[in-house]
């Protein structure tokens, strides 16, 4: 049997695009997500004015918002309980390091401002908050759409270097180096690498001086840092923006990839001429995460068509198409943001519960689609309700319109999680907890997923 199950929808009041749990031991119950919302300029009567009697036309803000949530799994109703929340620039990307830096876990933001910020983990008194430790600019004018942790893999190096790839709106790559000491930023190199927005950038785990990045031209590159500015290679192979690329963790030459063309591409690095396998999954695939154990699982976030679950084992060993396992599509929303959780999970008593028709919903004008909204990120314009918080659009459903209630939702579920090491077989392999984020109905979803 396979399926998901609806553990909780969190209203995350401004729309949601980004969501991370943490990598590090003894801090995987915590979960970020991050939030983007377009505020167009209040309707005034009578503005103020320049010299030449012109009225001064205020500019867009892009809004964002940090919420930190704890995962409890003693609470079978409500097992996300938020315990910080911190206003910021919008959020386009964020990214846990995956090693602790300076005795404390980061998190890396990559925000509306043109900035990479890093924030800390510090223990509070009932649970841990994110502060402030390093922000670095990356141009003048731009957005900074994504970046990656060279810490990707599992195990590094004594001698290697911590750096963050980033990718920004006018195209450019930007290599920047964290000192692990008196941990701050510092720019290495900028490059220009797309000839539009570039909507990607990641590391090669296996080998941290190459980077990939996806753009808006359309195009794959692969990038050796030491020669910044001069690509590897350059591949078409993809017919839209190329806005997802994630190295394997697990398979030294895997790479996945995912486009506005609606493909998930499969490849193997030595060769990037042809991807192992093509993959159609009916929506823009904006992030894609591979398992944290299991290295045949790949997570996509499909916007107009929900979130995917995908088998590649037969597609990296006999280049045929990833199968989907599961498919979920969500009512009037664009998932831009899931992510897998590290906690082995383990189901004992499954109780019926809340779920998700796969076919549930219909599809909502995806990015290159909504002529009102810029590309890719639906700029979602702010409807104030008077106290700060948008209003879903007109003619949204409810978030529990079309679900299945049969006996109490999750009342007698016993379900255990533990925060342990890497090591799959501590727990039953059947069962993975994930979350994931959507604009429009500016919803947080937690899922346990129960494969085979």
């Amino acid at each position: 049997m396979m399926g998901c199950f609806a553990l909780q929808t969190v209203d995350t009041e401004l729309t949601a695009d980004s969501v991370e749990w943490c990598p590090l031991q003894g801090c995987r119950h915590l979960l970020a997500c991050g939030t983007y919302q377009l505020r167009r300029p209040e309707d005034r009567p009578a503005g103020p004015q320049n010299k030449g009697g012109m009225e001064v036309k205020e500019p867009q803000v892009r809004l964002g918002r940090l919420f930190l949530y704890s995962f409890n799994d003693n609470s079978s109703i409500h097992p996300l309980v938020e315990v910080q929340r911190k206003d910021t620039s919008a959020i386009l990307d964020m990214k846990w390091c995956h090693i602790p830096v300076a005795g404390h876990a980061l998190l890396g933001l990559a925000d509306a401002s043109g900035s990479i910020q890093l924030l800390r983990l510090v223990e509070s008194e009932k649970s841990h908050v994110l502060e402030p430790l390093s922000s670095l600019a990356l141009e003048e004018q731009c957005l900074a759409l994504s970046l990656d942790w060279s810490t990707g893999k599992t195990g590094r190096a004594g001698d290697q270097p911590l750096k963050i790839i980033s990718s920004d709106s006018t195209g450019q790559l930007h290599l920047l180096m964290v000192n692990e000491t008196r941990p701050r930023l510092q720019k290495v190199a900028s490059w220009q690498a797309h000839q539009f927005e570039a909507w990607i950038a990641a590391f090669n785990y296996w080998h941290t001086e190459i980077v990939y990045s996806g753009g808006d031209d359309g195009l794959l590159r692969g990038w050796d840092t030491r020669v910044p500015g001069q690509f590897l290679f350059t591949s078409k192979r993809h017919t839209m923006g190329v806005c997802s690329i994630q190295s394997s963790p697990h398979r030294e030459h895997i790479l996945a990839t995912g486009s506005y063309d609606e493909h998930i591409l499969l490849w193997d690095t030595r060769n990037m001429k042809q991807p192992l396998a093509d993959t159609p999954v009916q929506g823009g695939v904006w992030r894609i995460k591979w398992h944290p154990f299991h290295h045949h699982l790949l997570l996509a976030a499909c916007m107009h068509s929900g979130f995917k679950i995908l088998n590649c084992q037969k597609a990296m060993e006999e280049m045929q198409e990833a199968t989907v396992l599961t498919s979920h599509t969500l009512p009037d929303s664009l998932v831009y943001g899931a992510d897998w959780s590290w906690l082995l999970f383990r189901s004992l008593q499954r109780a019926p519960s809340w779920s998700f028709p796969s076919n549930l919903g219909t599809k909502t004008a995806d990015l290159k689609g909504a002529s009102e909204l810029p590309t890719p990120c639906h700029e979602c314009r702010e409807d104030n309700d008077g106290e700060g918080h948008a209003r879903p659009q007109s003619g949204m459903k409810p978030l529990t319109e079309g679900m299945r209630k049969n006996g109490t939702w999750l009342q007698a579920t016993a379900a255990t999680t533990r925060d342990c090491g890497v090591n799959p077989e501590e727990a039953d392999s059947a069962f993975s907890l994930l979350a994931t984020c959507s604009f429009y109905d500016h919803a947080l979803h937690l899922w346990e997923w129960e494969g085979n």
